[in-house]
């Protein structure tokens, strides 16, 4: 396994820990239940963020730009269902 694979293993992992620990926030009974998934939650953001930067940085994990005329559409389409 090379380093780009353990990567992205890291990474898919770290997102469904994201997932799990949203959901544990929300349906938290208690406060100190949801700080405590809450403080989870964010640092696994953090720990996401790291890894998304050190893979880009090696040119493992790239994304596309949206062009401006599809960006300009969807503005403008939830633009004008929230003011309906």
């Amino acid at each position: 396994m090379d380093d780009k694979c353990i990567m992205e293993n890291l990474l898919l992992t770290t997102k469904g820990a994201c997932d799990l620990y949203l959901h544990g926030a929300i349906e938290s009974p208690t406060p100190n239940v949801h700080s405590s998934f809450k403080n989870a939650l964010n640092d696994a953001l953090t720990m996401q963020d790291s890894i998304y930067k050190a893979m880009s940085a090696k040119g493992w994990y790239t994304t596309d730009s949206a062009p401006q005329t599809k960006l300009n559409e969807v503005k403008t389409k939830y633009s004008q269902s929230a003011n309906a």
